[in-house]
């Protein structure tokens, strides 16, 4: 029997004359961790879905325990035991838990009649194999991601798996669902499952991975063991460059605050939230899910309505009651989810750049040039790097750390004083993050006051020169700049 479950050779795949995947080699070992990583629009996607039988390769040979596979539709994946479950988890919102789980089952075996009795032992069945318990007439659509994860990963394991490709599957978890979804994931290792895990979240991989694959240009760049890398080579694979995590050091921090909060209250969010926020200075703001933080965000920018406090910028009280108020007050807001909140995404990509400053540039009677949206957009495609040869492409063309380029470019094409950034760099690579980070650095010391919203501690670490830790809705600690250490916010935090 062959040592390996899935073995790729000389794989290549073009569009339309554009090489998606060159000559890539790639190995997956029964029952262990198979990384796969790459920064977006490395070929990783096209890659899977290859394996998966969503696209046909154009060259190489396919071995799948042991046996050579010359084409794989999505079926004959399913029934050699290769199972992918995708970002959006594919599963049906307004059915239940159980209907979610037997559905795909009821298709395959060809059944007309629902019965409800083998609907519920299917779910059970596919609970059971990791001893996950949960209401089985719960709505999908109203459970958490990682709820969702669990159950898509029970679904999977119906079909007698053998290889469960997950896609990016720690994207919207929390530290303590990522530590829930790992202890599933070794769980399904040890029982001989070989587990393909797209990421490109460098502590995750080398806390879970037992083997990766790095994928550049749409070739492999490396592939081995996870332990015979280090940090910094697994990045410098990745982007092909040396990175340093540039800590933020202030260089004109404002006498007076430009932004002050007392005793703010949100009912059932946060309660009596106080600081102070300086020009030239970032402020992190962490704690877990629940702990107030995001509707604090929500807060500063008129999308919630605090009954109780004050909210004083450049040393008047205001009362911001929706995100045009915010606006003008000089007051920017680039939100966690970018997809659906920040990006029009089949909308070119000059017309969600300039989408905050069409006042600006409207011209007598409200009319708009749309040759000014173009040469408005190419300066800060410029000025940010945002990787495309032509600013009339849709947003969704880009890869995630381009499109929060542009979300960021959105908001800085206006004269801002506050800018607060909620999750700014989630779902984008290690590349990307840095060059985000060192943005927002530049930022801060040309006078800019930001607020970075995050529950990645290395994030705030690096980035923030004074940390306000919430817990349940109310401030816990507060960290000056030598005191902001991941340990010591973890403290607080539990």
């Amino acid at each position: 029997m062959s040592e390996y479950l899935l073995e790729m050779s000389g794989i290549c795949k073009s569009f339309t004359g554009v090489k998606a995947l060159d000559n890539v080699n790639f190995k997956v070992r029964p029952g262990k961790v198979m990384c796969l990583a790459g920064e977006n629009g490395c070929g990783k996607s096209t890659l899977v879905k290859i394996i998966s039988g969503v696209y046909t390769k154009d060259e190489g040979e396919v071995l799948f325990e042991g046996k050579k596979i010359s084409k794989i539709t999505p079926a004959e994946a399913t029934k050699l035991g290769i199972q992918v479950i995708y970002q959006d988890l594919s599963i049906f919102p307004n059915l239940t838990v159980m209907e979610n789980l037997a559905i795909n089952s009821e298709i395959t075996a060809g059944r007309a009649l629902v019965n409800r009795k083998r609907w519920e032992a299917t779910a059970k069945e596919a609970l059971s194999k990791i001893g996950y318990n949960i209401d089985l007439y719960a709505k999908m659509g109203e459970l958490s991601v990682a709820d969702k994860q669990l159950v898509a990963i029970c679904r999977a394991l119906l079909f007698n798996a053998k290889l469960i490709i997950m896609d990016e599957p720690t994207t919207a978890l929390t530290k303590r669902e990522v530590d829930a979804l790992f202890k599933t994931v070794r769980q399904l290792r040890d029982s001989g499952i070989a587990i393909m895990f797209i990421s490109h979240k460098t502590e995750e991989i080398f806390e879970i991975s037992d083997d990766v694959c790095i994928m550049r240009n749409g070739k492999n760049v490396y592939s081995g063991l996870t332990s015979d890398l280090t940090p910094q080579q697994f990045t410098f694979h990745m982007t092909g460059r040396e990175l340093t995590a540039d800590h933020f050091i202030p260089k004109n921090i404002s006498k007076d605050p430009v932004l002050k909060v007392e005793h703010l209250t949100l009912k059932n969010k946060f309660e009596d939230i106080n600081f102070e926020l300086r020009k030239g200075e970032i402020l992190g703001v962490t704690g877990l899910l629940g702990s107030g933080r995001t509707e604090l965000a929500l807060s500063l920018f008129g999308l919630e309505h605090p009954k109780e406090g004050k909210i004083i910028l450049n040393g008047k009280e205001v009362h911001i009651g929706s995100p045009i108020q915010a606006q003008n007050l000089k007051i920017g807001y680039v939100p966690e989810d970018r997809l659906t909140e920040g990006l029009c995404l089949n909308q070119p990509i000059a017309d969600n750049i300039t989408l905050s400053s069409l006042k600006r540039l409207c011209k007598a009677f409200g009319l708009l040039k749309k040759q000014d949206l173009i040469d408005d957009g190419n300066i800060w495609k410029e000025k940010f790097s945002i990787a495309t040869d032509d600013v009339r492409k849709f947003a969704s063309t880009l890869s995630g750390g381009n499109q929060q380029k542009i979300v960021l470019s959105k908001w800085l094409s206006n004269d801002l004083d506050v800018l607060i950034l909620n999750g700014p760099t989630v779902g984008v690579d290690v590349g990307a993050k840095q060059d985000i980070h060192a943005l927002v650095h530049e930022l801060a010391n040309e006078g800019l006051a930001v607020i970075i919203i995050s529950d990645d501690l290395s994030e705030v670490v690096v980035n923030c020169s004074r940390v306000i830790v919430m817990r349940d809705g109310k401030i816990v600690g507060e960290l000056e700049e030598n005191d902001i250490t991941e340990e010591v916010i973890l403290e607080i935090i539990r």
